[in-house]
């Protein structure tokens, strides 16, 4: 039987976790739930319900996963606890300094429910956050270094579109060259969060907007802004689309470290990502971990979870004797 996906939210990762779906012969899309009159919205999958999402429990029992693709400046919080009550859910909740007050939510709605709910899945947090510990556990004597980009974070433009006066935005997330250098020639530098990414922001302004109030609740914005040196460009809707209309993104995650009795051997762990479309490999890695949301439920677990918490074999459609003859 295919595992039955629900998709909360059609715009770039719903659409992407629509693409993953058809990649996935275990699984099938069920149903896509949207704000907008379900009308207006055209979807690429034949025969598959649109939805409002004042419908979506009447689904309960039709869907095993709902996943969720609302941003995490405003959705997430409120979307997560309340579809846990009903569905296995998984997101892709972004804001790192608040994971562990979402964790606690979700994990109260989910064991109530009896339902599987898994959140900050992505590539960071998610992929990035496996490696981190990884290589934590396995050099103890060490230091972390996460860099990101260039690239487009989704979280942070829809964080900027929030702003009142802004009618559309891009914000790009760019490493300081001469710090991830210093990282890989071992110096293990000592980085501020200043120190390591600059940010870069287009916006389109709302007509009759303030200009200067946009840029200071923009630069001053905690957990997206403040602590980093930020640039506003303002910008026409048609200069936003023209130059700014992909979404590409990446990074790397490294850990320098030391081994020996006198820790006289140095090693550089580092993995990387380079993507040509940030919500679509965000997508995959969301419909990966909806296999594992669907398994976890079917052995009687429940409570949130994250990529900490799931072994990688859940998130594989091959059996443990494939990947052991196959992967190992």
């Amino acid at each position: 039987m295919s595992i039955r996906i629900g998709i909360m939210g059609y715009g770039n990762l719903g659409r992407g976790i629509e693409c993953a779906v058809r990649q996935n012969p275990d699984m099938e899309l069920a149903a896509v739930f949207t704000r907008r009159d379900p009308k207006t919205v055209s979807v690429l999958t034949e025969d598959v319900a649109v939805c409002s999402v004042s419908e979506a429990e009447q689904w309960k029992d039709k869907i095993d996963v709902m996943i969720l693709c609302g941003g995490s400046a405003t959705d997430l919080p409120e979307q997560t606890p309340k579809y846990a009550s009903m569905f296995n859910v998984v997101d892709s909740f972004d804001t790192h300094a608040r994971i562990p007050e979402h964790f606690a939510n979700v994990d109260a709605a989910a064991k109530e429910s009896g339902k599987v709910g898994i959140i900050s899945v992505g590539w960071d947090p998610g992929m990035f956050s496996l490696n981190r510990l990884y290589a934590n556990a396995i050099l103890p004597e060490g230091n972390d270094y996460t860099f990101w980009g260039k690239g487009v974070s989704q979280g942070h433009s829809d964080a900027i579109r929030r702003v009142e006066g802004v009618k559309d935005a891009k914000q790009y997330t760019i490493p300081v060259e001469a710090a991830l250098d210093a990282v890989r020639n071992g110096e293990n530098p000592e980085l501020t969060t200043r120190q390591k990414h600059t940010r870069e922001c287009f916006v389109v302004l709302e007509e009759g907007a303030d200009a200067a109030k946009v840029e200071e609740e923009i630069k001053t914005m905690p957990n997206y802004f403040s602590d980093y040196d930020t640039t506003v460009h303002f910008i026409s809707q048609e200069e936003l689309d023209k130059n700014h209309s992909g979404i590409p993104h990446g990074g790397f995650v490294l850990r320098s470290g030391k081994t020996g009795w006198d820790g006289e051997h140095s090693h550089l762990i580092e993995y990387s990502l380079k993507l040509d479309s940030n919500p679509e490999f965000t997508s995959s890695v969301l419909v990966a971990y909806a296999r594992a949301a669907y398994r976890l439920h079917k052995e009687g677990q429940s409570g949130c979870k994250t990529v900490f918490d799931i072994a990688p074999a859940y998130l594989s459609n091959k059996s443990g004797g494939e990947l052991r003859a196959s992967m190992l």
